[in-house]
């Protein structure tokens, strides 16, 4: 498939997804948001790539909507303003649920809609000075969608602090407040994010798939549904060929 505004490339087992509208700051409209939801499915059909990077061009991540679409919106109807949300929210759900892991790599700026994409992935490896912030109610909007996956990063606490100040924090306050996973130099963020992809990429893929679902599920069920469910997909995975080798492997290392 070819694609527009984003540019797509494989290192070794790790398919990586780049924002290109550097000129922009890598800004989102509806054709880049279908654009990069199209290219995680092809990523999680294929059987090459174990794991995937979502990252920008041009020294940013992606600064939010794309000004001139935030002008288009303005001349929506209610149901395409929400068929416009359902699309960010469908985009933010294929990431989320990607059966392979996904990796944010952060430089630059992630603002707003550009930050919910980064709190989708799995992990997220930060630039020290990278600049992460939800700027929606500066405009009178509110940072809907992104609250959700937000939510499943830092506590309540620093999410209001966010969302309610539209204040900028750096990859290294980031950190410290959990929202990112990792924070390097920036001269080491492409290096680090290479070897992480590799030590995933060496981890049994039923694995990894099972204990995404695991995180898609568990938080939605009570205490004795999730012990239960869990009983069950540990009996599941123990009787796996994956589980099976990687424990005769480990029964006759030296």
């Amino acid at each position: 498939m070819g694609y527009n505004n984003i540019l797509l490339c494989e290192k070794g087992l790790t398919g990586r997804i780049t924002l290109n509208r550097p000129d922009k700051r890598n800004s989102l409209d509806d054709v880049m948001i279908k654009e990069i939801k199209d290219a995680i499915n092809d990523y999680a059909r294929s059987e090459s790539i174990k794991s995937i990077v979502i990252t920008g061009a041009g020294g940013n991540f992606c600064s939010g909507l794309f000004l001139e679409y935030l002008n288009k919106i303005q001349e929506f109807d209610v149901l395409q303003n929400k068929q416009d949300s359902e699309n960010y929210k469908d985009l933010l759900l294929t990431i989320y649920t990607c059966p392979k892991p996904t990796i944010a790599m952060v430089d630059g700026y992630a603002l707003a809609g550009g930050c919910g994409i980064a709190s989708a992935c799995d992990l997220i490896v930060a630039a020290d000075k990278a600049q992460f912030g939800y700027t929606e109610v500066k405009i009178g909007f509110i940072p809907a969608v992104v609250m959700v996956f937000l939510l499943k990063r830092v506590s309540e606490t620093h999410a209001k602090d966010l969302l309610l100040t539209s204040k900028f924090i750096t990859g290294t306050e980031a950190y410290q407040i959990g929202l990112v996973n990792y924070v390097v130099d920036q001269y080491m963020l492409e290096s680090f994010t290479d070897k992480l992809c590799e030590n995933i990429n060496r981890l049994p893929s039923s694995s990894l798939k099972l204990t995404k679902e695991m995180f898609k599920n568990v938080t939605s069920m009570s205490f004795e549904a999730a012990l239960q469910y869990a009983v069950d997909m540990n009996t599941l995975t123990r009787m796996s060929e994956d589980c099976r080798n990687g424990i005769k492997k480990f029964l006759t290392k030296k």
